[in-house]
């Protein structure tokens, strides 16, 4: 990964890797607490500091956490699009040029410099759709 995580960063960050979908703090906390966290101030200081380098997105509409399914990418400094199944929870992540420019020129036109944007998309998968 190219960064050196202590090791309660480490165990979120895999807690989240091998979930089969987001998963909130407090599912965390329970997730670890064999492994000695004892309260969520331990996960949210893990989980702000995977954000702030890019090995996790928080999914603002579920308040949960999914870990990134490309890291060391450049996309997490512009737009990034998670589809999020209504009925399975699984999240796909969607990094797409063409979306980045377009909502760059969508915001241009309104006097605003796009720095970043996140955006979540509800729906049904094609694994839910066929079933």
């Amino acid at each position: 990964m190219g960064t050196d995580l202590t090791k309660n960063q480490q165990l979120v960050f895999d807690a989240l890797s091998g979930a089969d979908g987001p998963l909130s703090a407090y599912t965390i906390l329970d997730l670890l607490r064999e492994r000695g966290f004892r309260a969520p101030p331990q996960v949210y200081r893990a989980l702000d500091k995977l954000v702030d380098i890019g090995l996790v997105h928080r999914l603002e509409s579920l308040n949960a956490f999914v870990a990134c399914r490309h890291p060391g990418c450049d996309t997490h400094e512009e737009t990034i699009a998670f589809a999020i199944c209504e009925d399975c929870g699984k999240v796909a992540e969607i990094s797409d040029d063409a979306l980045s420019d377009e909502l760059g020129q969508i915001a241009g036109r309104s006097g605003f410099l796009l720095k970043k944007s996140t955006v979540e998309l509800r729906g049904i998968c094609g694994a839910c759709r066929a079933a």
